[in-house]
């Protein structure tokens, strides 16, 4: 191959788009759906995130694009090419496992070299390439060392920049964190990004980390049982949850969920239940007409953080708390609504936790846009 050809194998990063249609998965031999017919649109030069918990599907679409699953329907795309059928290789994707899978008696040199050498580039290429990619990921003083003598998380950005000088037209990330102790997988994660911003290339990141997921996407698909509960800008999707279990998913401490009847005062509607009595914004129901609501078993859905103490009384919230986790620069107390009603925690800032009794009631209060009402038998927001 001469040198020009291997140059015009070795692009630069494409801004790829990638189009999923109903792809299912089912495992021979099991009947267990992995897949439920995905839909899923992700843009050029986006990186989106697949989140979710153990057993949901994130991994499977993510070897499903790389190629290393073969959906049993449905089309994949990649730009302006249906890669559904296509071997991993003929895809143009590169993948960062949650192994770092390095070669261990190869340098990081040589590691980084391995695919462009696998593709035929000549080595003034390949020098080019690895002399470009490694002050991007701080690897320029470890380029001579082996696997074993180097840190989890330069591991980790040596497998990165394997996949960087190929230049591929997708990455693909698979859980790279998840080896990681906190601090490392905080660093990492911002290089992920910032590598991100400086490519521009396109990539799909999968993790259970809800933390991962809303400091990296541009778009966040939450998924859930083999189908896309929600997908869109993570702070979007965290403000407006489509779904119960969206809600459930995102936040920590996660979203308190209370059984509540809509009720009408006024012009305002109410949620009432055990311990509970709080005004709901309109926002909040259905557009066509929000007061006929009134009478209807509807789950309450709170943030922690979104409730506050206050002097009325009866309180809207009415907590009767057992524990409090003093954490510095916040405290969570957890309690029951009202004598015995749903758990509840509640996240006050700075020490305010720690100025009040370790028994006893604490009266909140939560703003009418801060309260989210889902339909209590499809689990579904009533705003939707």
């Amino acid at each position: 191959m001469s040198a020009c050809a291997a140059a015009c194998m070795l692009r630069a990063p494409g801004m790829a788009s990638v189009t999923i249609r109903q792809i299912r998965k089912t495992y021979p031999g099991t009947g267990l759906t992995i897949l439920k017919g995905i839909d899923l649109e992700i843009p050029d030069g986006s990186l989106t995130v697949l989140v979710g918990p153990s057993g949901c599907g994130k991994s499977t679409l993510l070897r499903t694009l790389a190629g290393l699953e073969r959906p049993d329907s449905g089309e994949i795309r990649i730009g302006d090419r249906d890669v559904t059928r296509l071997e991993p290789r003929d895809r143009d994707v590169a993948m960062v496992f949650q192994s770092y899978a390095l070669y261990p008696h190869l340098t990081v040199r040589e590691n980084l070299a391995f695919g462009l050498k696998l593709r035929g580039a000549p080595q003034s290429e390949i020098d080019a390439r690895i002399a470009e990619v490694a002050p991007q990921l701080k690897l320029e003083a470890f380029l001579d060392r082996l696997p074993r003598a180097l840190s989890g998380g330069q591991r980790q950005r040596v497998a990165m920049g394997r996949a960087i000088v190929r230049r591929p037209s997708l990455f693909l990330f698979d859980e790279p964190l998840s080896n990681l102790d906190a601090a490392l997988r905080g660093e990492v994660r911002v290089e992920i990004r910032r590598l991100h911003d400086r490519l521009g290339a396109t990539m799909v990141y999968v993790t259970h980390d809800q933390v991962e997921a809303m400091t990296l996407a541009d778009q966040l698909v939450v998924l859930n049982g083999g189908v896309i509960e929600q997908a869109g800008p993570p702070l979007e999707v965290y403000a407006r949850p489509k779904t119960r279990f969206v809600a459930s998913f995102l936040g920590m401490p996660p979203m308190n969920f209370v059984d509540a009847t809509l009720e009408r005062v006024g012009s305002a509607v109410r949620a009432r239940g055990k311990g509970l009595d709080v005004e709901v914004a309109r926002a909040r129901l259905p557009k066509a007409d929000a007061p006929s609501e009134a009478g209807r078993a509807v789950v309450v859905g709170i943030r922690p953080q979104d409730v506050k103490t206050t002097d009325r009384a009866p309180a809207p919230v009415d907590l009767r708390f057992e524990l409090v986790e003093g954490l510095g620069f916040e405290s969570h107390v957890h309690g029951k609504l009202g004598e015995d009603g749903a758990p509840f925690v509640a996240r006050l800032e700075g020490d305010e936790g720690r100025r009040i009794p370790k028994w006893g009631k604490l009266a909140l209060e939560v703003a009418p846009a801060d309260v989210h009402v889902f339909d209590r038998e499809t689990g579904r927001a009533l705003a939707e």
